[in-house]
């Protein structure tokens, strides 16, 4: 038993929580094991006290409404099998990157390329951990924390408080080569907790992707600070299995003109949850964060949650969320979205769009946009839409001679291309093009 659960049992129930979700919490931390010492260890014993003020979510709790969040409360997963061979490669394989292996969550120091690139330092959380000081001890958990106000994150904390291995990333000038992590399985039953810190000085740039699979349930964060004209052109297509659990967080500070763009693409995965913190805190910088989930129930229950927070805390900022999502035998999406504009935040410019495709009448969209603002000089917009395949559309390419099946994909490509659009660079977003048009192809009869 960890030290961790040992506290988490003698410590009062969460606040305004009943005896089970104490209860909850103390076995999920009873199996835990806890790095010691190091340079998180002030974050890590915060979360702790934090984790236990606020409890685990419950289906109550206003943002967890649309999601149950028993399967992630639960103390250990259920094992998903090893699968014999991937329908495809994974996305950016043959890219010329800076490539770091992670192999059920731990480093595989042998098929990952050096630590070392022009303009950026690359350390393993693991190690640099052990050492007595280093520049991201002012920020492990740092935006984790600012980002629980106002809306509670109990995994993110769990994350803090228990990920063990995480790359730390300062970039100091402009790498030529994106960074490339890549996740691989080798166990049925891991149960895989990582966080990333990523560090960009003024003026600096950098390219981060992320592939592959990440355990049987997963658990990863990314805190990303932007200094002064930086920018992060972040990318994330972790593949699921179909019995895949996935929480993952991203916190991101942007200061003065810098520039943070992220990207998700999800396939699959029976309860995949994604939450997006972005807190601007300098004038004239950009933010743009979006998604494109393909979600067939076909094989089993499937159900994906984006949950983005976006704050204007400073002048003339523009921030974009882009949400696409394609549900199909019975698939269940969700986005709550809500973009905060404090007094001062003037010129501001927010806009917010979730739309979802369904491909039957038993898949089911959920949407929760909101807008807060508290200044006067803004343009500021959300929407939400849910609706079928067009079918005028789809009559105009079956007359020309289209097969049916090829139209479908045809019409879903061209819902999903403003997502896409959010990534800038034509060769990684032709990649994912044809990596949604394969598993399309794959699914296109109704």
């Amino acid at each position: 038993m960890s030290d961790v659960a040992v506290k988490a049992k003698d410590a009062a129930p969460p606040a305004g929580g009943a005896s089970k979700t104490a209860d909850a919490l103390a076995a999920r931390l009873d199996v835990l094991t806890l790095p010691k010492g190091g340079f998180t260890a002030a974050a890590r014993a915060d979360a702790l006290a934090r984790l236990q003020a606020m409890g685990l979510p419950g289906p109550r709790d206003e943002y967890w409404r649309y999601t149950d969040p028993r399967a992630f409360n639960a103390p250990i997963p259920a094992p998903i099998p090893i699968e014999d061979k991937a329908p495809d490669s994974p996305l950016f394989i043959d890219l010329d990157a800076i490539r770091l292996i992670f192999v059920d969550g731990v480093f595989d120091a042998a098929e990952s390329s050096d630590l070392s690139g022009e303009g950026l330092e690359i350390d393993l959380l693991s190690q640099a951990d052990q050492s007595g000081s280093h520049w991201a001890a002012d920020l492990y958990g740092v935006l984790e924390t600012a980002g629980q106000t106002p809306v509670k994150r109990p995994f993110a904390a769990l994350n803090t408080l228990a990920a063990a291995e995480g790359v730390l990333i300062r970039v100091t000038g402009k790498p030529s080569k994106p960074v490339h992590i890549l996740h691989r399985r080798a166990s049925a039953e891991a149960d895989v907790t990582w966080h990333h810190v990523i560090r960009l000085e003024e003026g600096a740039e950098l390219t981060l992707l992320e592939t592959g699979m990440v355990g049987a349930r997963s658990n990863g964060m990314i805190e990303a600070d932007l200094a002064k004209g930086a920018k992060l052109h972040h990318i994330a297509a972790k593949r699921a299995g179909h019995q895949k659990l996935g929480f993952s967080a991203t916190f991101a500070r942007v200061a003065a003109e810098a520039q943070f763009k992220s990207f998700n693409l999800s396939v699959n995965g029976t309860l995949m949850r994604h939450e997006g913190v972005i807190e601007f805190v300098g004038d004239d910088a950009v933010a743009h964060i979006a998604a494109a989930v393909l979600g067939d129930g076909a094989k089993g229950p499937f159900h994906h949650d984006d949950t983005v927070f976006v704050t204007h805390g400073a002048e003339r900022c523009e921030s974009r969320q882009v949400f696409k999502k394609v549900l199909k035998n019975g698939a269940k999406g969700v986005f709550q979205g809500k973009i905060l504009v404090k007094p001062g935040a003037q010129k501001t410019d927010g806009y917010q769009i979730s739309q979802a495709l369904l491909l039957d009448e038993d898949s089911q969209f959920l949407a929760k946009p909101e807008l807060e603002i508290y200044a006067d000089d803004v343009v500021c917009s959300h929407g939400s839409t849910t609706g079928a395949l067009d079918e005028t559309a789809l009559f105009y390419l079956r007359s020309r001679g289209v097969p049916k099946e090829r139209a479908i994909v045809l019409l879903v490509l061209s819902f999903l291309a403003d997502a896409l659009a959010e990534v800038e660079d034509e060769d990684l977003r032709s990649q994912i093009n044809g990596r949604l048009e394969a598993w399309l192809t794959r699914r296109a009869k109704v």
